[in-house]
């Protein structure tokens, strides 16, 4: 039985695992790369068309984007996930697959007018549409042969409708193992989700670690911060808007919005509408209304017997078409937009900030995580100017967070999900988090629980049968000269426009000035921390020092 490591490891997104087992190649998830690229990816070490099945633990693209490119390279097994994820994988699979082939065309625009060939897209709207067929639904805790030798249960993780960790079953030569897959595990008390469930036996677990160094804290007030929101920007006469993701945040949202309405909590334009401006986000709130019965938490379980539908509400409007879209930007009227993407990567809602960023009666309100080098983060981190479709933008709109909302455990609820399990498993593999992040929460797991644990490189490979480890990982950084992204910091007073040496220049300065940040959150985390390990950490970091300050 043989492990290897395809995504996700020392990074955030992009899970892709293999497993062979019984004489069959099996992937668990097959997500999509987003954001910052680290490490090179290790490419799919068998041919597309020798792998029998796949399971996938949710419907996120950076766990379930490649999938229509797999069935493009002659993939034509089963996808064994649950029915939600089945259901919202139908609709951001295709609209993935539109994304690659609007961006195909544009790069064959500009192929042509240089005389070279056009741009074929990673795949198309057809072959997702394939891809989707492949589709096996499984009920949760429901014990599923896939093969002689290998079952699998799933179990609701909490991270998303329909999310799931996964328990593989294999047996060969007459001894069964179990490898769990944690998929994203959620964060606790979230609108809408139940809380995560957790298996508690394995010979083998790979979990994430995205939040692996930090707690959440207090879960806020969501609803009294957004109606502070609300209320505060209103009475200046602007909009509320918020980059939001389509699937898990935007229906959140929603929720929230339900109650303020119902509450009249809102003193300023009690009336005002709240647009959704994203048709994957409207789409998927659909098959949030159609699941919400069997899927969802006791609260809102609670409403639906009353006949309240959590996710509606009167001024509730949504924009389908590009010309609705526009029109929303010219009604007057105080108003919320929730529109994708989340870190303003792309989407309609980079067309919002160019008509609102330079307004400062209004608010941009981020409600989610903002990947390093986004626009999101560069406006979170106090841009001056950003450069939306080639003009530049004076940001002079309020910028807030809603801090605390995460459908990610924070390291507490990562340690009560591996804890769970107790001392059965003999490895656990730590991925899903920044770079340093999985090498300090292996450690933790090591440390605190006792259990042997790792945290793997691209295309790292285990034998699991013997826990020993077959093929060592990529672990050299991808070496480039990082170009500046399209938005931007502007420059200081009296400072000359960086030419194209600084914008190199500043782009790393911004890597590092984010390193800068996480370190003091951990030195203010450590107040707590033994002595030993306050004075161990400011040893490090005096080293640190010394060694880089050349004065």
């Amino acid at each position: 039985m043989k492990l290897t490591f395809l995504g996700a490891a020392h990074e955030v997104t992009g899970s892709r695992f293999l497993l062979e087992a019984c004489g069959k190649n099996i992937l668990v998830d097959y997500g999509m790369e987003q954001g910052f690229d680290l490490y090179e990816n290790t490419p799919l070490p068998v041919p597309a068309a020798s792998i029998d099945c796949v399971f996938l633990t949710h419907a996120h693209i950076d766990h379930s984007g490649w999938l229509p490119l797999l069935y493009k390279q002659g993939f034509r097994g089963r996808i064994f996930t649950t029915e939600v994820t089945e259901d919202l994988c139908a609709i951001m699979l295709m609209d993935s697959a539109h994304i690659q082939e609007m961006e195909a065309e544009w790069q064959t625009r500009k192929a042509s007018r240089k005389g070279e060939p056009p741009a074929e897209p990673a795949y198309t709207t057809k072959d997702a549409a394939e891809t989707i067929k492949l589709f096996t639904p499984i009920k949760y805790m429901t014990l599923t042969d896939v093969y002689p030798g290998i079952a699998i249960r799933m179990i609701d993780v909490g991270h998303m409708l329909g999310s799931a960790s996964i328990e593989v079953s294999v047996t060969e030569d007459g001894k069964t193992q179990k490898i769990v897959f944690s998929g994203d595990i959620g964060n606790q008390n979230q609108p809408l989700l139940r809380n995560p469930r957790y298996f508690t036996e394995a010979d083998f677990v790979v979990m994430e670690s995205t939040y692996g160094d930090r707690s959440h804290g207090e879960v806020p007030d969501f609803v009294a911060t957004l109606v502070d929101v609300l209320n505060t920007t209103f009475k200046r006469g602007g909009n509320v808007v918020i980059p939001s993701f389509a699937v898990g945040r935007t229906q959140e949202l929603l929720y929230f919005f339900r109650q303020i309405k119902q509450d009249g909590l809102v003193t300023e334009h009690p009336g005002f509408p709240v647009y959704i401006d994203s048709p994957l986000a409207i789409e998927a709130t659909q098959v949030f209304k159609e699941h919400m019965a069997e899927y969802t938490d006791q609260a809102t379980a609670a409403l639906l017997r009353q006949g309240i539908n959590p996710l509606s509400f009167d001024g509730l409007k949504v924009a389908l078409t590009a010309d609705e879209s526009k029109l929303i930007n010219e009604d007057k009227t105080p108003k919320v937009i929730i529109s994708a993407s989340g870190m303003c990567t792309a989407g309609r809602i980079r067309h919002h900030l160019k008509h609102n960023l330079w307004r400062p009666e209004c608010t941009v309100l981020f409600v989610g995580y903002q990947g390093a080098g986004t626009l999101g983060r560069i406006l979170q981190d106090g841009a001056d100017t950003v450069k939306l479709f080639g003009e530049t933008i004076g940001v002079k709109a309020e910028i807030r967070r809603l801090d605390g909302i995460s459908g990610h455990a924070d390291n507490r609820g990562l340690m009560r999900w591996i804890g769970a399990f107790g001392s059965t498993p003999r490895h656990v593999f730590v991925l899903h988090g920044d770079d340093e992040i999985t090498d300090l929460f292996a450690s933790r797991i090591q440390n605190e629980l006792g259990l042997r644990a790792t945290a793997p490189y691209n295309g790292e490979s285990w034998d699991l049968t013997r826990d020993v480890m077959l093929e060592e990982g990529n672990r050299e950084r991808i070496k480039r000269e990082r170009e500046a992204p399209e938005p931007k910091l502007a420059p200081k007073p009296g400072q000359a426009k960086p030419g194209k040496a600084q914008i190199r220049e500043s782009a790393s300065y911004e890597y590092l000035r984010d390193a800068g940040k996480r370190v003091a959150e951990l030195i203010e985390r450590m107040e707590r921390s033994s002595k030993k390990n306050q004075h161990k950490l400011a040893g490090a970091l005096l080293s640190l020092v010394r060694r880089y300050d050349k004065r």
